[in-house]
Parts: structure tokens; C-alpha cells; sequence
């Protein structure tokens, strides 16, 4: 289970400003690059890194909004606030991949030939380097915290890093192929929707509410089988999803001639229980023995 403490924490941080420091330093470069040349995949792919930029100060956000207690108005905390923060990155690669079809057509239309020399070479090698060094820091990052937004960061990073790979490739084709520059933006173009739908997509499921997977389950009747040695036939599990907080209601079967107050200290003891092992605040609702049936 996501157990999150100050350095995991801290580590969100650092992947923030270290990605929108690096970012912006790398959309300068790329974006002079890509004026004195002409290329309209060198400026989209600029861009592309300032969306960077920009979804690394939503990831500093989020992770700043998410990590503030529980208030009158949020009663299971402000977790969410990094599912809102991956959307908003899938949002800005969407524009920047509209932004990059519409020129990348415009250029093939023209038929512009663009005439590459060593700085895009030197810029766009620099770039898969760095993009690539940040998208392996994000998805650590991202597994040692178990967060969909710093996995969207890295995936953002990837994208950059491959499209600028394919643009080195397209540089030393150039001579022969006048096209090739329109066609290499209409590429980076289809990655860019690609990776924006699969964020938008993860992220949304989660926020709209998700059905607990089997692996939570089989831990969550681990735990309670080993502490009472029995199988309480639980059933009707929900799963509450935010940030690092996990609400989980589910359904347990006791003897119909239990004593109440005997099966509420019961529960009241399993819910406790997976608080201090899980890290999951249950509610457990008692069924008389059969009723599943």
C-alpha cells in the first residue's frame, strides 16, 4: 500500500522544479534553434518542452494542495488535487498537439524545406539526453510514491524524449527529403495524443471512482484471516481513492446470535487493524451468516 512519509514527499518536490528548471532552460535553446532554422518541428518541439515547463508547476501544485489536512469543507483531505494536476498535463499535450498538427500540415502544404546545420544537431542530441535522464528520475520518483501525476510527468518527459530522437533522425535526412520536416511534426504529433489520452484516461478512471482490484482484496482478507484465523465470507467491497488516503467499505458475515456489542468491538478491531497495517481507513458492515447467499 502508498505510505507516504517526508522524503517520499520531498521527493515530489525535487522532481518538480528540477523538470520546470531543465525544461525551461531546454525551450530556450530549442526554441532559438528552431527560429534561425526554420523547422517547425524544431519550435513544436520547443513547445512541447515549455507544456513541460508548465505541467512541472501544476505537479508542484498538486502535490502542495494534496498534502493539506482534512478540513470542514474536505472531509478526506485534498489527495485528489494530484488526479486533478495529471489532467490538467493530458489537457496541455492535447493543445500542444493540435498547435503541432496545424503547422505540421501548413508545412507539408508550403512544401518548406528546412536546411538543419551543427546547433540543431547540438540542441535536439542535448535534448534526448536530458529529457530522457528527467523521464527516468520522474518514473523513480513515481514508484517510490506510487503517483499517477509524477507517472504523467515522466511520460510528458519520454514524449519529448523521443519526439526530439526522431527530429535528430529527420535532421540528417533532410538533404534528401524536402518533406521531411512536415512529416516528422505530423509524427510527433499522433505520439503527443497518444500519451495525453493515456493520462487523461488513467487519471479520470481513478477520480470517477474505480472497483478495488484483486490483489487489494486478497491483502485486505490476509490481513484479517491472520489476526482472527478465520474467513468472514467479505463481500460487496468500495474502493474511495485520494492521493495516499484510501477509504475501503466492504461486508463481512458474523453469526446471526452474535451479540451486537461483541460484533461491534469485532469490527471495530478489524478497521483498526488495517488502519495500522494497510493504511486504510474501512468501514465494515455486518451481514447474519447466509444473507450473501
Amino acid at each position: 500500500m502508498k505510505i507516504n512519509n517526508n522524503n517520499s514527499k520531498k521527493l515530489g518536490f525535487i522532481e518538480g522544479w528540477l523538470s520546470a528548471v531543465m525544461n525551461l532552460l531546454l525551450f530556450g535553446l530549442k526554441l532559438w534553434v528552431g527560429i534561425i532554422t526554420g523547422s517547425i518541428a524544431l519550435i513544436a518541439d520547443a513547445w512541447h518542452t515549455l507544456s513541460d515547463t508548465l505541467s512541472s508547476i501544476v505537479i508542484i501544485f498538486g502535490f502542495w494542495a494534496s498534502q493539506k489536512p482534512p478540513d470542514e469543507e474536505h472531509p478526506f483531505g485534498h489527495g485528489r488535487a494530484e488526479l486533478i494536476a495529471a489532467i490538467v498535463i493530458a489537457t496541455l499535450l492535447a493543445v500542444v498537439g493540435i498547435n503541432f498538427f496545424v503547422e505540421a500540415i501548413n508545412q507539408l502544404v508550403e512544401k518548406k524545406q528546412v536546411v538543419f546545420g551543427t546547433a540543431a544537431i547540438v540542441v535536439t542530441a542535448i535534448s534526448v539526453v536530458v529529457k530522457e535522464g528527467l523521464a527516468q528520475f520522474a518514473f523513480f520518483a513515481a514508484k517510490k510514491m506510487k503517483s499517477k501525476a509524477l507517472k504523467a510527468d515522466a511520460w510528458h518527459h519520454r514524449s519529448d524524449a523521443v519526439t526530439s530522437l526522431i527530429i535528430l533522425a529527420g535532421v540528417f535526412l533532410s538533404d534528401y527529403f524536402w518533406w521531411i520536416d512536415g512529416a516528422l511534426g505530423l509524427i510527433v504529433t499522433i505520439f503527443i495524443f497518444k500519451v495525453a489520452w493515456e493520462i487523461f484516461y488513467e487519471s479520470s478512471h481513478v477520480l470517477l471512482g474505480e472497483k478495488p482490484d484483486e490483489k487489494l482484496k486478497s491483502e485486505i482478507r490476509a490481513v484479517m484471516k491472520n489476526h482472527a484465523g478465520t474467513d468472514f465470507n467479505m463481500h460487496h467491497f468500495h474502493l474511495h481513492q485520494y492521493g495516499d488516503h484510501l477509504e475501503v467499505t466492504f461486508h463481512i458475515c458474523l453469526p446471526g446470535d452474535e451479540n451486537l456489542d461483541n460484533a461491534h468491538k469485532q469490527t471495530k478491531h478489524l478497521e483498526n487493524l488495517l488502519r495500522e497495517s494497510m493504511d486504510i481507513e474501512a468501514t465494515i458492515h455486518i451481514d447474519p451468516e447466509g444473507i450473501n447467499d
